[in-house]
């Protein structure tokens, strides 16, 4: 049966190839001279990838300058040995910080140290960050990346009152054995950046902003009038995934009833990608009202072959891909995709020497349920478990359905104590969700082994540790959440 389905899926790709072909020549001898010569033309008038290679340039020599100077900070003996050394006069940070400011024309450089939470500003010691203080937030989110990021860029309001939003570099800062001992950086204004952004979209007569990693535009120039995310801008959204997955892109959009020529480049030290737009030019719009008239020709036929191709591959591959990677069930990852799941969290745990944990899940007195209430209301019961684990969840974490009620959740980058946090408020969820069924009320619970990684050991062993542990939470009654050291 499988050489079979190889063997009229080779014959339809011979028939699609072949009638595209016919079609596309059929087209290609009367648009040839006319397509030859706007296409010259657009080429010499509109290069807009090399137009964004030296936007990007020079972006390397006018935004990059303060994660360069942060690191130099970062990396000061004198800032550690100072702070290592108890903080003592404080007056040499400040006139430190002030030199900084002033060699480098930045709007503002600091540091907030570990030990004394204090933060010190050019102009003297401001505050002190605490915890619960929402304007201190950036502080924690910065001392909690991961070991491999050293620094974040982010927009906020300025230290001082007369100090506007401004472009934020936190880069963290360690003593001489390793140790995390605070944040220091720079920041230049929005203002002035906005001012480049200018400068280059006035040199270039392009369009030119910048969305972070989640979509959102973060800076543009005086003339933008886009939305507020590229998700919700008007024929880019359905573009937006392919953006925001890859370094580079070169991409068209209708906007306004106009072709919108978009290419997009990652900016790695930023975290954000460049956008660079144009729209069409009239040697464009003779090019493609010449094109659609002659395409007009093999019109039916390309229509019919892309209905046929949606109609059968792609429905037959999404299937095929969805059952073989998914729980059936409950909709969650299976055994199969799992493994692959966990075999790359392992790897990219042992290189950039990242926590990497596991929960090992178990619904207790689970064939009571099915004993009492039927296999049905058993299946309810699971997928109102596995609901509420992916609910609890990080995007990036992974849920498994590891056995008929187990579950297996793989958690990068959380340490143990942290995975055990997780385990508890999951066992709590479930333990206060009630199943109505008819007159019925079910309240299930479960029980939970848990383990990290340990760089030594090998996927099984960790695995092993984990239903260790479960199998000690069932012996403790249930209901339970029990680590593995």
């Amino acid at each position: 049966m499988g050489k079979t389905i190889w063997n009229d899926k080779k014959k339809f790709v011979w028939i699609l190839s072949v009638l595209l072909f016919g079609a596309f020549i059929a087209t290609s001898g009367i648009s040839y001279q006319v397509a030859h010569s706007s296409l010259s033309e657009q080429i010499e008038e509109n290069t807009l990838p090399l137009t964004s290679d030296n936007i990007y340039s020079e972006i390397q020599q006018d935004l990059l300058q303060p994660i360069f100077i942060s690191s130099l900070m970062a990396q000061d003996t004198f800032v550690r040995d100072w702070t290592i050394n108890r903080e003592e006069r404080p007056e040499k940070l400040i006139h430190y910080l002030r030199e900084i400011q002033d060699k480098y024309d930045t709007v503002t450089s600091f540091f907030v140290s570990e030990k004394s939470r204090n933060y010190y500003h050019s102009s003297g010691i401001l505050k002190q960050i605490k915890d619960i203080d929402p304007e201190d937030a950036w502080y924690f989110r910065v001392r909690s990346l991961a070991t491999s990021e050293l620094y974040e860029v982010n927009i906020g309001p300025g230290s001082t009152d007369d100090e506007k939003t401004v472009v934020y570099v936190n880069y963290k800062v360690f003593d001489f054995e390793g140790g995390f001992i605070g944040v220091t950086g720079v920041g230049l204004a929005v203002d002035r950046v906005r001012t480049l952004i200018e400068r280059y979209e006035k040199r270039y007569n392009r369009h030119v902003y910048f969305v972070d990693r989640e979509g959102r535009v973060t800076l543009h120039g005086e003339a933008f009038s886009g939305e507020e995310t590229i998700q919700g801008t008007k024929g880019l959204e359905k573009l937006a995934t392919r953006i925001l997955t890859s370094p580079s892109a070169s991409l068209s959009y209708i906007r306004d009833g106009k072709t919108v020529y978009l290419n997009s480049r990652l900016v790695p030290e930023f975290k954000w990608y460049l956008m660079v737009e144009q729209e069409e030019v009239d040697s464009e719009k003779r090019l493609l009202t010449t094109f659609w008239a002659n395409l007009a020709i093999s019109f039916i036929v390309t229509i019919g072959i892309l209905l046929v191709a949606n109609l059968t591959l792609g429905r037959y591959q999404r299937k095929l891909e969805f059952m073989a990677s998914t729980d059936k069930l409950t909709g969650v990852a299976n055994r199969q995709v799992f493994e692959e799941y966990f075999a790359k969290a392992m790897v990219e745990a042992d290189e950039n020497e990242a926590p990497v944990s596991i929960i090992l899940l178990d619904i207790d007195l689970f064939k009571r349920v099915n004993d009492t209430y039927g296999h049905n209301i058993g299946d309810l019961v699971i997928k109102t478990v596995s609901s509420v684990l992916k609910n609890q969840l990080r995007e990036k974490d992974v849920v498994c359905r590891w056995g008929g009620e187990e579950f297996l959740l793989l958690l990068p980058n959380l340490e143990l104590s942290h995975a055990v946090d997780v385990a508890e408020r999951i066992r709590g969820k479930i333990a206060k969700r009630k199943i109505r069924v008819n007159e019925h009320e079910i309240c299930v619970t479960v029980s939970s082994g848990v383990a990290e990684y340990n760089h030594t050991e090998k996927p099984n062993e960790l695995i092993n540790r984990a239903d260790v542990a479960l199998y000690q939470a069932k012996e403790l009654g249930r209901d339970q959440v029990v680590l593995s050291h």
